[in-house]
């Protein structure tokens, strides 16, 4: 099946085939907890699409908020619900017998690591345990974590020495409280309550793709940002350190980490494994800095040797996107949804060049890459497309 993870960008973008008359069978039924957010979105475009392996698929989408404008003309199943609530949970998942993969792509933020530990435990093992016992055929479950399993969370960062990069699957877990190991022990543990249920865990890095509900989008952010300096006629200036503007790094294209979802989700060879999900190749940000500058017609300056805080700038500038927005008749989205600048600065003043390892994914058959420079272009076009920026 390697044919179908070419590498090709737009694979969300191919139009829906045409359903055969009378009832549709669904050999497969995919559940996506978090289909909001920034991975949710590329899941809930490719997994309907007709030659998505493993399909016809059905597909449910889960999230706690209403359903957004940017998905409403999705084939999909959309339930409202808050899955940190048992009862929520039980009420609106354990009658969907009928789900065969689930897709876990969401997460919550606490004050604290030990905060994080106890909300994202309670959430996703309030799903297993609504789903597991209900659903029969349930096949195989993906969860996705991120690098920070290799480096710590943001709350715990200093005090520890992270791993050295590049990063591989095998490295020992760090010795500090970080919600990623606690979801993966409750996933080898509430797997086990049935036969044949496989399952298999997806660490992206810093992830480009379309959601204006992600908690971290870092490249929504700094649309946002390049937008609001060409309304006031200022020039972009890099918010990071020299380790970000000079050094490699590695990116993650959302509709690359669905493929790799649906690839382990139906691939025998990736069953009960932790893989790596990135790009498969490198940039730096002097390079994307001029194109984010070049898409938006803004000015930019190139580094120079001190960065400023994005979370300071961008404190007050509520009314500006709010005079933005109406003045370009943009989506009606509140700065502090489409603006993550506390992510932006945590992103962009890195301690090290931070680079992972794609080996074991391709050892075991996932063929997929991108284009990092081309997955940029192409996030920020479909921004401008669903007019969340101008």
């Amino acid at each position: 099946m390697s044919w179908w993870w070419a590498g090709a960008i737009g694979a969300a973008k191919k139009k829906f085939g045409e359903e055969e008359e009378g009832a549709q069978k669904f050999p497969s039924v995919g559940l996506i907890v978090g289909v909001t957010g920034i991975v949710g979105n590329s899941l809930l475009e490719i997994l309907p699409l007709h030659d998505t392996p493993g399909g016809p698929w059905k597909v449910y989408g889960v999230a706690r908020r209403p359903r957004p404008p940017w998905s409403a003309d999705h084939p999909i199943e959309y339930i409202q619900c808050d899955v940190g609530d048992a009862a929520d949970a039980q009420a609106k998942l354990a009658p969907l017998s009928d789900v065969t993969h689930v897709f876990y792509v969401t997460w919550t933020s606490r004050a604290t690591a030990e905060e994080d530990c106890e909300a994202n435990g309670r959430m996703f093992r309030n799903v297993l345990q609504a789903l597991i016992p209900n659903c029969p055929n349930l096949q195989h479950i993906c969860l996705q974590t991120g690098l920070k399993h290799y480096l710590g969370t943001h709350q715990l960062r200093g005090g520890f020495r992270p791993h050295e990069p590049p990063f591989h699957e095998d490295l020992p877990r760090l010795p500090v409280p970080n919600f990623y190991y606690v979801l993966e022990d409750i996933l080898f543990e509430e797997a086990q309550k049935k036969e044949d249920l496989s399952w298999s865990i997806h660490r992206p890095a810093v992830i480009f793709g379309f959601s204006p509900y992600s908690l971290m989008n870092l490249l929504g952010s700094l649309c946002v940002y390049a937008t609001i300096c060409k309304h006031e006629g200022r020039p972009m200036k890099f918010p990071g350190n020299r380790i970000a503007w000079d050094g490699y790094a590695t990116a993650s294209d959302a509709d690359l980490i669905a493929e790799h979802h649906i690839w382990a989700a139906v691939d025998p060879y990736a069953r009960n494994e932790a893989f790596n999900c990135s790009n498969g190749d490198v940039y730096k940000w002097k390079q994307l800095w001029r194109i984010l500058a070049e898409l938006f017609g803004v000015e930019y300056l190139e580094f120079e040797g001190e960065g400023f805080s994005m979370t300071e700038a961008m404190k007050d500038k509520g009314l500006v996107w709010g005079e933005i927005v109406r003045e370009k008749e943009l989506t009606e989205t509140p700065l502090e949804e489409v603006g993550n600048w506390w992510f932006v600065d945590k992103m962009l003043n890195p301690d090290n060049s931070y680079l992972d390892s794609m080996n074991k994914s391709k050892e075991h058959g996932f063929l997929g890459f991108r284009n990092t420079k081309n997955s940029f272009i192409s996030w920020i076009d479909k921004m401008k497309a669903y007019k969340i920026v101008p």
